[in-house]
């Protein structure tokens, strides 16, 4: 505090008496050169903090926990994850069961009302198959409403064996980081990021689906005793033991090749043709290219399912073919030496696409009825 000075100056522990003000000012910039100095040669830990507010403890990252689990979701959380898309799975199998049920028997012929006569849009008379709400009404007069969910435990199992399958192989296989494709990538790169993506999502699916074929074809007979209202499958594991004793372990895969080449054809062509349309028709310079991208596969898979119906249809049908219920058998269907004959049959009469509508159905020209 000096004679001159108007004002405290923090940084010196005292000041001489008699200091002028160029004297203090050069006394506070050696101070804070010492400071400086000081500072560099020993750094002040990391560590420390305020007596009085110590600083907690340094808790582990989520991404360091991970990788010493073994990776992002590996960890205890995992099989609660995996736990969880079953039961999601198994929600929506549920509640989308008796479409299918509706739809397993169209495909094999069982049409037990009359058609309709109706007009189409031009306004010419035409013959409707009933909808999938009127056949729904029927099979709750026969057998009432637990009657649209026949067949429902050896599809469950089905789905969940095939969702159980799928994520393991994620934690055997990893899949790599898919990244973006777009216009500006070279056309052999681009390829052959989507060439790989395939292949790794077609080895899952055909894996999950021969592990999961033999319910499936439990669940199709299941079902289609509703048309001669036999009893023959009633549970899975009696299920089981019928067919192995009548027909030998093959008789858990009839069916299975078609399913496998209808699951091939789709996701190489819905990847494929989304992989051109974004990569060669959208342009990065459009504003909402983006967004056209995202939506690119979806609307190509409902475009290749639609191709690639007759392979669903072919699969079920060998499913339940000549295993000793009314709908594999003459009338409703021929004895098939093979899938191959089967598609064959069912293109000569026109009915590759019998079941892919479920509203409006007309009645083709193969097709005969008794009308009053």
């Amino acid at each position: 505090w000096g004679p001159r000075t108007r004002k405290w100056r923090p940084g010196l522990a005292a000041v001489p008496r008699g200091w002028r003000e160029p004297e203090l000012e050069r006394g506070l910039a050696a101070e804070r050169r010492r400071g400086v100095e000081a500072r560099a040669r020993d750094p002040p830990p990391a560590h420390r903090a305020h007596p009085r507010h110590p600083r907690p403890a340094v808790q582990p990252s989520a991404r360091r926990m991970d990788s010493a689990n073994g990776g992002l979701g590996s960890g205890d959380n995992a099989p609660t994850t995996e736990a969880l898309f079953v039961a999601l799975g198994a929600g929506v199998t549920a509640l989308s069961h008796p479409l299918l049920y509706v739809k397993l028997l169209i495909q094999v012929g069982h049409e037990p009302m009359p058609p309709t006569l109706g007009t189409n849009v031009l306004g010419r008379k035409v013959l409707y198959l009933p909808s999938f709400f009127t056949y729904a009404k029927y099979i709750v007069q026969v057998d009432g409403k637990i009657g649209l969910f026949r067949g429902l435990s050896p599809r469950l199992m089905s789905n969940a064996l095939s969702t159980v399958t799928r994520g393991s192989m994620k934690k055997v296989f990893p899949p790599d980081e898919i990244e973006q494709v777009s216009n500006k990538d070279d056309m052999k790169t681009s390829l052959k990021k989507v060439v790989k993506e395939t292949s790794y999502e077609m080895m899952m699916q055909c894996v999950s689906r021969m592990l999961a074929h033999p319910l499936h074809v439990i669940s199709m007979r299941c079902m289609v005793q509703f048309v001669g209202r036999e009893a023959k499958y009633s549970g899975v594991l009696s299920s089981i033991g019928k067919i192995f004793k009548e027909e030998g372990l093959l008789g858990f895969f009839v069916g299975l090749i078609p399913h496998l080449l209808g699951d091939v054809v789709f996701l190489w062509g819905c990847n494929l043709l989304a992989h051109f349309i974004n990569a060669y028709l959208v342009d990065d310079s459009f504003s909402q290219a983006l967004a056209i991208r995202s939506y690119t596969k979806f609307v190509m898979g409902i475009a290749v399912s639609m191709l690639t119906y007759p392979f669903l249809l072919v699969g079920d049908l060998m499913a339940v073919n000549n295993c000793g219920l009314q709908a594999g058998l003459p009338p409703y269907s021929p004895v098939f030496k093979s899938w191959i004959h089967c598609w064959k049959y069912l293109s000569m009469q026109g009915q590759l696409f019998r079941g892919s509508s479920l509203l409006f159905r007309r009645v083709s020209s193969g097709s005969c009825f008794a009308l009053e």
